[in-house]
């Protein structure tokens, strides 16, 4: 049986992490197998054959030759809150619930948008990795709002490179602590992973070039309602970037929220959301926008903040 070759950019979230341990994350596979696949010579970055310790480095090309296994589909899973926005032959973009994965990954056993779709009875296409067909761009799990996925291979790959070049607006509405001064800037500040915690990410000299433009829309005693406009599309940039000015999206523990502000706002997640994408439609170019509504919770935080509640 044909091994079968996979060669694609090494994601922003997979920066500095061990080759095998990153494999394992792209590929759906076992740690061994990818330890096994860079002993055997059969991993590069660049053209250059890499060994299981070293280091994956973002936007990178990574070449994999893989042993050949049968990879079943997921399975359907029908995903309660998930709207589908908008649905053609190319496109489909739907509403993102918080708790639900852009698609499946190693160790994560709930909701994705890719088996909600499936269940739905959506074509979605074939191009992209065997885990993430169709995905052109992703949301956190604890994050909400609109994601565009690829209908057609022609989508999959005009898609992919207008977020590449960074033609899509992403616009996104967050609550933070405090009060951002001044209320309308930039923030531009490399991100990296944190070095004391893998999971996390900081604001590190030698981190990745990263930039968001934000403004202020309304501000209440404790808490402040940004719009967000991403230059760059680092991982967890928007929680990274104001948590190091000392205004964390509120509900977000992992970036410094205040618990007792949490409570109050009956947040169990950031207060982050995607509101809006901006695009050319991949088949006839006309700009389209897609939009969407705060979800409860979110809706719910801001009523408290205005005394509505």
């Amino acid at each position: 049986m044909d091994r079968p070759v996979r060669c694609l950019p090494i994601p922003d979230g997979l920066d500095g992490m061990r080759v095998d341990a990153g494999l394992a994350k792209l590929f759906g596979i076992s740690r061994t197998q990818a330890a096994d696949l860079a002993t055997a010579g059969d991993v590069s970055i660049d053209g250059v054959v890499v060994g299981k310790s070293d280091r994956l480095v973002a936007d990178r090309l990574l070449t994999a030759t893989l042993f050949p296994v049968e990879r079943a589909e997921p399975e359907p899973m029908e995903v309660a809150g998930m709207d589908v926005l908008y649905a053609d032959e190319d496109i489909i973009a739907v509403n993102k619930p918080v708790g639900v994965a852009a698609h499946p990954t190693v160790g994560w056993d709930g909701p994705t948008v890719t088996q909600g779709l499936a269940a739905a009875g959506y074509r979605i296409s074939t191009s992209g990795p065997p885990e993430r067909k169709g995905i052109v761009q992703r949301l956190d799990v604890g994050t909400s709002g609109v994601m565009v996925l690829a209908a057609s291979e022609r989508a999959y790959t005009v898609l992919k490179r207008a977020f590449k070049y960074r033609t899509v607006e992403k616009t996104y509405h967050a609550l933070v602590q405090g009060h951002p001064d001044p209320t309308v800037g930039t923030i531009e500040a490399p991100i990296g992973r944190h070095p004391g915690a893998g999971w996390r990410f900081a604001v590190v000299e030698d981190g990745k070039h990263a930039v968001t433009h934000y403004t202020t829309m309304e501000a209440f005693q404790e808490a402040t309602l940004v719009e967000i406009h991403l230059e760059t599309g680092r991982t967890h940039q928007i929680r990274v970037h104001f948590s190091a000015l000392h205004h964390p999206c509120c509900g977000d523990p992992m970036y410094g929220s205040d618990p007792q502000l949490n409570k109050r706002l009956g947040l169990n997640r950031q207060w982050l959301h995607a509101t809006s994408l901006t695009f050319h439609h991949p088949a006839d170019g006309r700009e389209m926008t897609i939009t969407s509504p705060y979800p409860a919770d979110l809706q719910h935080a801001l009523d408290v903040l205005r005394g509505e509640k």
